[in-house]
């Protein structure tokens, strides 16, 4: 297992990307960093719930690409360069109406110019709710 990150982070350093606008209103927080993978969070509450009154679709899309983004955020170096979101699909696979969820990042192509991440989305029990393909741009900050 090869380590991915451009440098060293903590969770508490990665919670405070995560706290701030639609993650943190969602209540998505970092919850394990490892060489090569990401873990996040995020509980079910009525914010993420539809009309029937289980996870909206939208919900996990949002967690998807969010840990994905900051995922590549964290595999750049920063000063120079930034990760943006250019493409992500979602195919879901149950329904969920409590609990807590959790998104499960791992790197499928690491480029200098673009990433792509798989991102498993599980509920408490480990039962699969949703796949996830992020595609990110690598562009140069001006």
């Amino acid at each position: 297992m090869q380590r991915i990150w451009f440098k060293e982070h903590s969770i508490e350093e990665i919670n405070l990307i995560f706290n701030t606008y639609m993650t943190g209103y969602l209540g998505i927080k970092a919850t394990e960093i490892h060489d090569d993978m990401l873990v996040v969070s995020m509980p079910i509450t009525d914010k993420v719930k539809q009309p029937f009154g289980i996870l909206h679709g939208g919900a996990s899309v949002v967690l998807a690409e969010s840990v994905g983004s900051v995922a590549s955020n964290l595999v750049v170096e920063g000063e120079n360069y930034a990760g943006v979101g250019m493409e992500v699909n979602a195919n879901h696979l149950r329904s969920v109406s409590e609990g807590t969820l959790f998104a499960y990042c791992t790197a499928l192509h690491l480029g200098k110019k673009s990433h792509v991440w798989d991102i498993k989305i599980k509920d408490e029990k480990e039962s699969l709710i949703c796949v996830s393909r992020l595609t990110v741009a690598i562009i140069e900050k001006k």
